[in-house]
């Protein structure tokens, strides 16, 4: 499943899921820019470890929510890399738990913006040379959360249904140009916020405690999310596009 040649833009790329796909990618032959936001350092460790194994990576700051910054980022990877063929929307940031009538206006306004707003940014800022390249990929991570819709979780879900929206839109829009947008769909994922959230929500202080209680006895991985969007990024996929593909082992009532 070779991307030789390519450009991916991997959105919070440096930590948990977006680390697990940078260094997929990179694996597969992709020169790899990785989008942070605060945390340079992990970034920084994420295109260390690509270089470390032949690959090639550079780190970019901006916050997905802010058009300029993104505009921005877009350019100094056109001019360190090349245009981007494959851009993956990972960033993400959770909602705090709390009732519609208890959410404060600003949280709601920014996860919203992180999860619908960045894609929707970033999307039009690639789009017009991705067009021209032949073979492009989006792909959206979003979440289980969009098939649930459960309660105290109102600005995460809108978010994530917004991106999925956004998705099928481009799908449609962008066939004829080659280009093919797909979404991932996690269930919960061992990592930092993976371990915050099952924290808040059950108490548990160790993630992998849980795994005998989990699809193929488990929990999921950020590489099990990673090799499916290198599947569906890769040639080895030719007539996938508009698909939403779920990663959480086949749902947690399999036990």
């Amino acid at each position: 499943m070779s991307i030789k040649d390519r450009v991916a833009l991997v959105t919070g790329g440096g930590r948990g899921v977006g680390k697990g796909i940078s260094l997929s990618l990179a694996a597969a032959g992709a020169s790899v820019a990785v989008n942070y936001r605060r945390d340079e350092e992990s970034a920084a460790e994420t295109v260390r470890e690509i270089e470390a194994l032949g690959g090639k990576a550079i780190a970019f700051s901006a916050s997905v929510d802010d058009y300029e910054q993104n505009a921005q980022m877009v350019a100094d990877i056109e001019r360190d890399l090349g245009p981007v063929s494959i851009l993956v929307n990972n960033a993400g940031i959770a909602s705090r738990g709390r009732s519609v009538v208890d959410t404060d206006p600003e949280e709601m306004r920014r996860v919203v913006a992180t999860h619908a707003f960045g894609p929707h940014y970033l999307a039009a800022l690639t789009l017009p040379k991705m067009r021209t390249l032949g073979r492009g990929d989006i792909v959206m991570i979003s979440s289980v959360a969009t098939r649930s819709l459960g309660p105290n979780g109102a600005p995460y879900n809108m978010g994530k249904t917004a991106m999925e929206a956004l998705a099928y839109t481009l799908a449609k829009e962008e066939r004829e140009h080659g280009i093919r947008v797909n979404i991932v769909a996690p269930g919960l994922v061992d990592t930092d916020m993976g371990q915050r959230l099952i924290k808040a929500v059950q108490g548990v202080e160790d993630i992998r405690s849980l795994d005998q209680s989990m699809p193929f006895g488990r929990v999921c991985q950020p590489e099990d999310v990673a090799n499916v969007v290198r599947f569906l990024v890769s040639d080895e996929n030719s007539y996938l596009t508009g698909e939403r593909l779920y990663c959480d082992g086949g749902g947690q009532l399999l036990r």
